[in-house]
């Protein structure tokens, strides 16, 4: 039984209005703020890793507080409101969700279609966040196997085959006045207080909002604010504010917060495939 593998916080309640508090910060200003002003001897570039604001790095475990069965589990064929009003899906999405078949997606070798990248992050399971390189984060998931790779190299390639999980464009976004730290990133313990992390998706293959079948279209783009922050008792939460637009599929735009608790090594970790039925 997977559910086992995964977290149902009952202190999410508690928790719940620091949570929303943080993730619908207005984060302004750009990464240029933390690089300083003034220098007479301007030095190299700096990377995304030397100048992060936060430290994303480590396991993570999904936090499943609200529409849990349909997070948990695969829904029904045709349950497409949930606890808090649904995803907003027109009339030509609403008929493709009731076509959704999951033995016709194992014979397409399409099993992945729920793990996409607009889906994978709703999906419980954990994440593995590694930096690939100095200015690329890798996020593995368990849950499909999936690789994300968040690259801080401008905007997002418009060009190229889709794929499950896309082309993400990353970048440092600061508040208002966070300039002029030593290496443009806080030393102090609360630095993950002090900026969030954007990341922009594109060019991802058609997939599953929702495992029951719900669609989004290879046109959908998706933005994410990564923001984590420590409690008192040294628990470290992730919360991901993310946006998903897409002009087949949607009537406006969908919008969730998944959030993820820290974990202190990766003994839980346990990889697995995808599937089109749990």
């Amino acid at each position: 039984m997977i559910v086992g593998r995964w977290v149902d916080d009952r202190s999410w309640t508690k928790h719940r209005t620091v949570l929303v508090a943080i993730a619908v910060v207005t984060m302004t200003g750009t990464v240029a703020d933390a690089q300083g002003r003034g220098t007479a001897t301007p030095g190299p570039p700096q990377t995304a890793k030397q100048i992060a604001p936060q430290d994303l790095t480590g396991y993570w475990v999904s936090v499943v507080g609200k529409e849990w069965r349909f997070r948990m589990v695969v829904p029904q064929k045709g349950d497409f409101f949930g606890d808090f009003g649904g995803i907003p899906i027109n009339a030509e999405a609403r008929r493709v969700a009731n076509t959704w078949d999951p033995a016709a997606d194992e014979a397409a070798h399409e099993e992945c279609r729920g793990f996409g990248a607009a889906g994978v992050m709703r999906v419980p399971g954990r994440l593995h966040i590694t930096w690939q390189d100095d200015n690329t984060l890798r996020v593995d998931t368990d849950a499909g196997t999936q690789t994300r790779l968040l690259r801080f190299t401008g905007a997002p390639a418009a060009a190229g085959e889709a794929t499950w999980q896309g082309t993400s464009a990353a970048r440092w976004v600061l508040p208002r006045g966070a300039r002029g730290r030593q290496g443009g990133a806080s030393q102090q313990p609360n630095a993950s207080r002090d900026g969030s992390l954007e990341v922009m998706t594109t060019n991802m293959r058609s997939g599953y909002l929702r495992r029951n079948g719900v669609p989004y279209s290879d046109r959908a783009a998706m933005t994410e604010f990564w923001d984590s922050f420590d409690e008192p008792d040294g628990t470290t939460w992730l919360v991901i504010t993310t946006t998903i637009v897409d002009p087949t599929y949607l009537q406006m735009p969908y919008e969730t917060s998944p959030v993820f608790k820290r974990e202190p090594n990766g003994a839980k970790w346990d990889p697995s495939p995808c599937s089109a039925r749990w």
